[in-house]
């Protein structure tokens, strides 16, 4: 119980690295208070330019990642336990992305965890996020819209990996459940971005 208790708290602590709120700050700007006010790639972006919301991306991901491969790393130093190795990356990429979405030292108000499910995912199902990956950027060349992108990627994920299980591409039922939390997660952080969708106020990335 004890091991499972340590993944969960290093998941939970790297996730709630605020890189977006730090790039911020080298930049000399406060992100909680600009543009939308979320620490995510997407608006330090649309602040900050590409230089600093590139960045911020690949540290959301990585976090995401890391925290699945530490996971893995905790178990197999740890006594051997009846249980799936995937089972100890599950419950660290579920706890990553809880403490990116809220993390401690920001009063619990963090990024959408976008980023962070997909390199968390990346370290779970490759094959199935890079199909998520796909999905992203196609919906969002054709809608410009980052939370339609998002979400619909979130969406897609649960979706293959139900497809893959019967082909036993995907070996562990939790990854379907996962992949379920993380995409209620994702359309739940982006509950203002779809009342904006609705009332036709959400901003387009435009096209330079």
């Amino acid at each position: 119980m004890l091991i499972f208790a340590a993944v969960a708290l290093v998941g939970y602590l790297l996730g709630s690295i605020p890189v977006g709120y730090l790039a911020g700050l080298v930049a000399g700007v406060d992100i909680r208070h600009a543009g939308s006010g979320n620490i995510g790639a997407t608006n330090v972006t649309r602040v900050l330019g590409k230089r600093y919301g590139y960045p911020v991306f690949i540290m959301d991901f990585l976090k995401g990642l890391m925290a699945v491969s530490m996971s893995i790393l905790i178990e197999k130093r740890a006594q051997p336990l009846s249980v799936p190795t995937e089972l100890f990356g599950i419950i660290a990429a579920i706890s990553c992305v809880i403490g990116h979405s809220f993390p401690v030292w920001l009063s619990f108000k963090g990024g959408k965890g976008v980023a962070t499910s997909m390199g968390a995912l990346f370290g779970l199902v490759p094959f199935v996020a890079l199909v998520g990956a796909v999905v992203w950027v196609i919906t969002f060349e054709t809608t410009r819209y980052v939370s339609v992108a998002s979400i619909t990627a979130a969406v897609a994920v649960p979706i293959g990996i139900l497809i893959l299980m019967p082909l036993k591409e995907v070996g562990v039922a939790a990854l379907l459940y996962l992949s379920i939390c993380l995409a209620a997660l994702v359309i739940f952080r982006h509950r203002s971005n779809l009342s904006r969708l609705v009332r036709g106020t959400e901003p387009r990335f435009k096209r330079k």
